[in-house]
């Protein structure tokens, strides 16, 4: 299991379903006047933001690096694929990138990401995503919780130092011989300065506003248009 389905096992015990619902209304209202009809979701998850789009006429299609996350949204018929976004075949009139995907790629391959965004949207087209500020790592996601049920237990310590949140995931999960299985793995995920999205060749930033979801001003929402 990697790190990023071991995430996908353990997202219903964080309690982010308040959090994850903010922030699909924020991204809808955001495309709500912008005559989208094709969408891509980078980082998808179990197709939640897809679903939105879909009742409101919008072809979807999502791509995720979790294949636990995959599967879920085939089974309820979801257009997704366990790919990567140079993968991707085809132009979309917006691209979206819902809850800290930025933040977990280094600077490298954060550049090298959005460059494949821009490749991807047609003339026009708008990209979307959301960042941790250094508040949000420093005074709001760093400490550690546990969150327990009658068959799984997760405990979660996050430390942020050099701007680099390192996460580490335990979760233990009872088998029918009523015995635990123990998964532990550590996401890494790293601030990013709005400086780095103000000189890309592919994409302009618009537009970027920092709000609260969690605590005072955790979070900035940017939006790009294809250059």
């Amino acid at each position: 299991m990697n790190n990023l389905d071991l995430y996908a096992k353990a997202e219903h015990l964080l309690g982010i379903e308040e959090a994850t619902e903010a922030l699909y209304d924020l991204y809808r209202s955001e495309l709500d006047d912008k005559n989208v009809t094709t969408l891509l979701d980078v980082g998808c998850g179990r197709g939640g933001f897809m679903q939105r789009l879909i009742s409101d006429g919008v072809q979807c299609k999502g791509v995720d690096l979790s294949a636990v996350m995959i599967d879920e949204c085939r089974e309820q018929g979801l257009d997704a694929e366990c790919k990567d976004v140079t993968e991707v075949d085809g132009k979309y009139d917006a691209i979206v990138a819902i809850f800290d995907v930025l933040n977990f790629l280094d600077k490298d391959s954060l550049v090298k990401f959005l460059e494949a965004i821009a490749q991807k949207l047609n003339d026009d087209g708008i990209f979307i995503a959301d960042i941790n500020t250094r508040y949000g790592f420093s005074d709001v996601a760093e400490g550690t919780m546990s969150s327990e049920n009658d068959k799984e237990f997760l405990s979660v310590d996050a430390e942020f130092i050099n701007d680099e949140l390192h996460t580490k995931f335990t979760l233990f999960l009872k088998n029918e011989d009523e015995n635990y299985t123990k998964y532990q793995d550590t996401i890494i995920q790293y601030f990013h300065a709005i400086k780095t999205f103000q000189k890309l060749s592919g994409l302009k930033l618009v537009e970027k506003q920092t709000f609260s979801l969690y605590d005072t001003e955790d979070k900035t929402l940017l939006i790009f248009k294809k250059r």
